[in-house]
């Protein structure tokens, strides 16, 4: 499903990455914002609406996505709200953490038996790094702006 998930949203990639490099930055974001939420509000609450019985939601979907999904947006609100801006290095860290979150569902698709040391490095490495970058973060870019 995550590669549909991709497939459908390529479209919206070409178009924010055309708007960011023709300097329309405010089309990148408003693509992304707007197409989330349509998604989730419009999308699910329509099929939703009008599937009869409604629409199941898998374990997979409840122990695991859904869980990133809101830990990615709680994780995003520093870079979203210091400095008013995306910095490239944090437009590659989110990449970064698509390519994790991809390598994930596939060792679970596939029962590897590396997933416990997959969630063992992301359980001790990967989620106390990005919990200092995202709390050292802030502080920087706080720092580094100029008063009025």
């Amino acid at each position: 499903l995550t590669v549909i998930a991709a497939g459908t949203s390529l479209p919206e990639l070409a178009t924010s990455v055309m708007a960011a490099l023709r300097n329309e930055r405010d089309i990148a974001v408003g693509n992304v914002v707007g197409s989330n939420l349509f998604n989730i509000l419009a999308v699910l609450g329509l099929s939703s609406a009008v599937s009869p019985g409604g629409i199941p939601v898998s374990d997979q979907a409840i122990n695991f996505d859904i869980p990133v999904m809101v830990a990615v947006a709680v994780a995003c609100l520093p870079v979203f709200f210091t400095g008013g801006h995306i910095a490239r290095w944090e437009g590659g860290l989110f990449f970064a953490y698509y390519f994790l979150y991809a390598a994930a569902l596939v060792l679970i698709a596939v029962d590897s038996e590396h997933l416990p040391a997959y969630r063992t490095l992301m359980f001790w490495f990967v989620i106390p790094l990005s919990v200092v970058t995202l709390l050292v973060m802030p502080r920087g870019s706080l720092a580094s702006e100029k008063p009025d």
